[in-house]
């Protein structure tokens, strides 16, 4: 595995879904937080195959259609994403973003990518 893709892999590590099922709360079930998950896993897989010398534009686009896939989640379920969790997606976004190479600074008005595109 090269170093790049080593990099995004090791921002599972700040996955905060494990203490959301632990929380206790009923919208955190272990399939809910399972495919919060997987929308980080899907856009790391596809990150690393942007490779680290891939376009920005297309490393940007693929953090919207994770942001995209969490409007869909939440729309689902508008209890899944409440304050503290919309800020753990936010910052697990940043975390990604400057494995990814990007300066989150750039974009939602310095808030980071999940900001351009999210509506939770």
């Amino acid at each position: 595995m090269d170093s790049y893709l080593e990099k995004l892999v090791a921002t599972k590590a700040h996955y905060p879904f494990l203490r959301w099922r632990k929380s206790g709360l009923p919208q955190y079930t272990d399939e809910s937080c399972a495919r919060c998950a997987a929308v980080f896993d899907r856009l790391i897989a596809n990150l690393g195959k942007v490779g680290e010398l891939g376009p920005e534009e297309a490393k940007i686009e693929l953090f919207k259609e994770a942001v995209e896939a969490f409007n869909s989640l939440s729309e689902e379920d508008e209890s899944l994403i409440e304050t503290g969790e919309r800020e753990d997606l936010c910052e697990m976004c940043n975390v990604v973003v400057l494995a990814a190479g990007i300066d989150p600074k750039l974009y939602g008005d310095g808030e980071g990518p999940a900001s351009e595109w999210r509506t939770w």
